[in-house]
């Protein structure tokens, strides 16, 4: 059973930057792939992007658009998430999910974090 702990949202302005993080523990970490969701007040949970085991990430370009960075270090179990010029639009709870395999829609990942709120201010 892998437990997955995000850490790293607050409050942030308009045009500033936020790193979360999501430590794993209970698995092999360099054996799943790890992404990110986000999910805003009313509204359905969306991908924002996803790393592959070797490092491949991939992003929802309608929201993320060269703005959000994946990254993870294997020595660490941990997936970061480099969020720069965010945006009022970027306000949401972000979850850290993880999954034997590369994936983009919610219904996918067998394991997912608790969440950590990000809110960005106008």
């Amino acid at each position: 059973q892998v437990q997955l702990v995000e850490s790293g949202g607050g409050l942030v302005q308009a045009g500033g930057s936020l790193r979360l993080s999501c430590v794993a523990s209970g698995g092999t970490f360099s054996s799943y792939a790890m992404g990110w969701f986000r999910q805003a007040p009313g509204k359905e949970r969306e991908f924002v992007g996803s790393i592959s085991r070797s490092g491949n990430s991939i992003y929802d370009p309608r929201s993320v658009k060269g703005r959000f960075t994946i990254s993870r270090d294997n020595a660490e179990n941990t997936v970061f998430l480099q969020m720069n010029s965010l945006k009022p639009e970027d306000t949401a709870v972000y979850y850290c999910a993880a999954h034997q395999n590369m994936f983009v829609s919610p219904t996918i990942p067998r394991y997912w974090g608790q969440g950590t709120q990000v809110t960005v201010s106008s």
